[in-house]
Parts: structure tokens; C-alpha cells; sequence
């Protein structure tokens, strides 16, 4: 079996390969690369990345549901518009009308990345450039699995200021009308 490395594509490609791989790609500036450097995409997570993401998803979903909006957990395509990006973040929230598209969403207005060694520099720089570009995003999380610490962009304005939390705090949401402790994040993850 070859190896899953960055692979040159058309976005049409992409799109017509992704359903049939073997292990889940993002897209971005033409080429399809697998999350996590593994071949099995997400199974390359380690349990505190996964027990993280799935806390998260499971403090926002009634909030969410109430609110008509829509959450995912990492099997939902975002698809950036304009950029021809496609990413999986570890949750989305969605609170605008569908995109039209069963296997995309594009108008987020909250995402969310749980770092991994294989995936940190990409969330920190590559996906925060791409992510902030979303007009509709309110809020994105960078959040720290070995560690208490969130990093927390939020949109003010055309700007992004960001908020840096470690320990404890309370990491307003917006779209949500509820904000996110760190307590709920690490809640039997990290002391």
C-alpha cells in the first residue's frame, strides 16, 4: 500500500476520491492530505484528543439543538469558499441555512481544533488563515490536549483578538448565547 502523503489533485478529484479513501483527507492549494499522517485518518488520535472533542460536542449540543443550529464532530467537510479548502474540524456549529451540499458545510460560526503533534502547526497557522476567512465565524478554539489551555479567537469586528486561557475560565460563545468553561473541556481529561 502507498504511502499517504501529500497528493496533487483537482478539487473535482477530491471531492469525487474522498468518500471511497481509505482514510480522511483535508484539501487545501490542490493537494489532499490525510489527517492525523496516518492511514487511518482519525483513528491516528490519541484517547484525551478524542475524549476532548467529544466533551465539547456533548456540552454545546442541547444549546445548539434549542437554538435551531447544527453541531458536528469531525465527520462533517467544511468547505471554505473562495479557497477551494476543505477541512474536518473536530467540531462545527452551524446556525445559518444549510449549505445545499449533504457532505459540506460552509457558513460555521463556531470551529473548533483539538491539537495533535501531527496536526498543531497546521491548526495554529495554516487553518487559523483559512478558518478567520469564513465571513460567518464567530469564535475559533485551539485547545491544547496534553494541558488546561485554550486558544480562543474571537471576531471583533474585521479583526480577531485572541484570548489565551489556561487552567480555568470561561470562553464566551456568541452564536450560542452560552459561553464554554475549561472545567466542561478537561471535565475527566485532565485535572
Amino acid at each position: 500500500m502507498s504511502d499517504p502523503a501529500f497528493k496533487a489533485m483537482s478539487v473535482e478529484e477530491y471531492l469525487r476520491t474522498e468518500e471511497s479513501s481509505p482514510f480522511k483527507r483535508e484539501y487545501v492549494g490542490g493537494f489532499a492530505y490525510p489527517l492525523h499522517g496516518t492511514l487511518h485518518g482519525q483513528a491516528g488520535a490519541k484517547r484525551p484528543h478524542t475524549l476532548i472533542s467529544g466533551r465539547i460536542f456533548a456540552r454545546l449540543y442541547d444549546a445548539a439543538e434549542q437554538s435551531g443550529c447544527r453541531l458536528y464532530q469531525s465527520e462533517m467537510r467544511l468547505s471554505i469558499e473562495g479557497q477551494t479548502s476543505y477541512f474536518y474540524p473536530d467540531v462545527m456549529l452551524v446556525c445559518l441555512e444549510e449549505s445545499g451540499d449533504e457532505l459540506a458545510e460552509t457558513s460555521p460560526c463556531l470551529l473548533v481544533e483539538v491539537l495533535s503533534p501531527s496536526t498543531a502547526a497546521m491548526d495554529r497557522v495554516g487553518k487559523y488563515h483559512a478558518y478567520t476567512a469564513v465571513p460567518t465565524l464567530q469564535t475559533y478554539l485551539i485547545v491544547e490536549q496534553d494541558e488546561r489551555r485554550v486558544y480562543a479567537y474571537h471576531r471583533e469586528g474585521k479583526a480577531w483578538r485572541l484570548e489565551e486561557l489556561a487552567s480555568s475560565g470561561t470562553i464566551p460563545l456568541p452564536c450560542l448565547g452560552r459561553s464554554l468553561s475549561l472545567d466542561e473541556i478537561y471535565d475527566g481529561v485532565l485535572a
